[in-house]
């Protein structure tokens, strides 16, 4: 009894080790070959709202209906977000579909990017972090669904929405603003990662891309 306690406890050791060990998700620059592997479509583009007001945090609970009630882009924020949509649309990316988280930081960043007719709300967008974990279920399978289904060529789909979301499905945290490439698997089974475009990445990108 006491050599499988000391096994049990031994195994439990090790996985902790494991665990203190693992590397932070790393994510990796958008190359010029990849700008164009997304200009012929057949990608999901995830970006994560514009930078925030951090002085005014979302309340609890929050009111879809009242911007005031929730975390908005900061001004510097929107200017951040209008140079990310200029540089969007001068790199020419094909998109037929933009879904929205309905938290107000992520309509406005999806407005500055598509136009207020634009994108389409998706109330399954909704920022997790403040949700329970049965709340989260059906989020994180609606990210995970228009993630995993495929694209056709000669298109994008497009998801604005929250950096707690993307950790929920691949554990990465991606900086506000960022875009990241996701490739859908051809069977609909899941996805992969394939690079980020953080804000101030896209002059550069753009520039060595041309």
């Amino acid at each position: 009894m006491k050599q499988q306690v000391h096994w049990l406890l031994g195994l439990v050791l090790v996985a902790l080790a494991t665990l203190s060990q693992a590397e932070p998700f790393t994510p990796s620059p958008a190359t010029p070959a990849q700008l164009q592997a997304i200009r012929e479509g057949g990608y999901v583009l995830f970006i994560r709202h514009g930078p925030t007001d951090t002085s005014q945090p979302d309340q609890v609970p929050v009111d879809l209906d009242d911007c005031s009630t929730q975390r908005p882009l900061s001004d510097a924020g929107r200017d951040i977000m209008r140079d990310v949509a200029h540089q969007f649309h001068l790199a020419d990316i094909p998109f037929s579909e933009v879904y929205s988280s309905p938290m107000c930081r992520a309509c406005q960043t999806a407005a500055i990017i598509f136009g207020d007719d634009g994108y389409r709300v998706d109330p399954n967008l909704m920022y997790v972090a403040a949700l329970t974990s049965s709340e989260k279920q059906p989020i994180i399978a609606r990210t995970l669904e228009l993630l995993s289904t495929p694209v056709e060529p000669g298109s994008n789909r497009i998801l604005v929405a929250h950096g707690p979301n993307m950790v929920e499905v691949m554990e990465y945290f991606p900086v506000e603003g960022t875009l990241v490439i996701i490739r859908p698997h051809a069977d609909g089974s899941g996805f992969d990662y394939v690079a980020s475009i953080e804000p101030g990445h896209w002059a550069h990108l753009l520039k060595t891309a041309d």
